[in-house]
């Protein structure tokens, strides 16, 4: 499982209560969050890099003779879990992504959506060189509503590197002018893919999931939910790890 910004391993922590009767969960912290390491330079977080971390957890962590891991990613977990998914699909046995389109359908939005371009206006803000300066732990924990659980957000980010942090949006979202790239062909997921999607999310429109179909090889299960943000993990996670576990165990017993 995992996070994005701004976040730690803890975002999961229902999902992980909810799925353990039945599977082995593990969430990690990416780089520049909490526990992980920091590296300050942004080509240290990369796709690329980003990806070959979670590679090494699954190579690290599953059976040796059956190196496959069901994928879960929120935000720029899910950046990567799709990543992952297209680059090593080997390892990955079954997509989930909470709030965060193909990254195709994000290019697209950008390039010819106005209203999707306005609200990425964070995004630019955060490709700044001084951006970090802007941000303190409590300012990135205002989202969590639970005063108990702000308070462990705060201490996790109070361990994080905010530069680090940002170095996601400098190394990888797309950059003014926004354009779609036609030539390069997608490479299609093949696994079976379940996405989330609260549709309340300001930072990604739901447009941005319209013709997810195109760039999956498999079966496609999106789930909107409306009043939810972008956190749905959270703020619908009754319905999010039930959903996600009856889609876990149908395809358990299928096989």
């Amino acid at each position: 499982m995992i996070h994005g910004f701004p976040d730690f391993w803890y975002t999961w922590r229902y999902q992980m209560k909810g799925l353990s009767n039945h599977f082995r969960t593990v969430a990690v912290d990416l780089r520049g969050y909490n526990l992980s390491d920091k590296p300050k330079s942004v080509d240290q977080y990369s796709m690329d890099i980003l990806v070959q971390d979670i590679v090494s957890v699954i190579r690290q962590l599953s059976d040796p003779v059956d190196q496959k891991a069901i994928v879960v990613g929120h935000d720029w977990g899910g950046a990567i879990a799709w990543s992952l998914a297209m680059n090593q699909p080997d390892l990955v046995e079954r997509l989930v992504i909470c709030n965060l389109p193909h990254l195709r359908g994000l290019r697209r939005e950008l390039s010819s959506n106005p209203e999707q371009q306005a609200n990425s206006q964070y995004a630019r803000n955060f490709q700044q060189p001084d951006a970090h300066n802007y941000l303190t732990a409590e300012r990135l924990a205002e989202w969590v509503s639970n005063p108990n659980d702000r308070q462990k957000y705060i201490t996790a980010f109070k361990r994080s590197d905010f530069e680090s942090m940002l170095n996601y949006y400098k190394a990888n979202y797309p950059r003014p002018p926004y354009t779609v790239d036609l030539r390069t062909p997608v490479i299609k997921v093949k696994c079976p893919v379940l996405m989330f999607h609260g549709l309340d999310d300001q930072a990604l429109l739901p447009s941005t999931l319209n013709n997810t179909w195109d760039w999956i090889d498999n079966e496609l299960t999106l789930v909107t939910i409306p009043n939810i943000g972008h956190f749905i993990q959270q703020e619908a996670h009754q319905r999010v790890t039930q959903v996600m576990r009856r889609w876990l165990l149908e395809s358990s017993l299928s096989n």
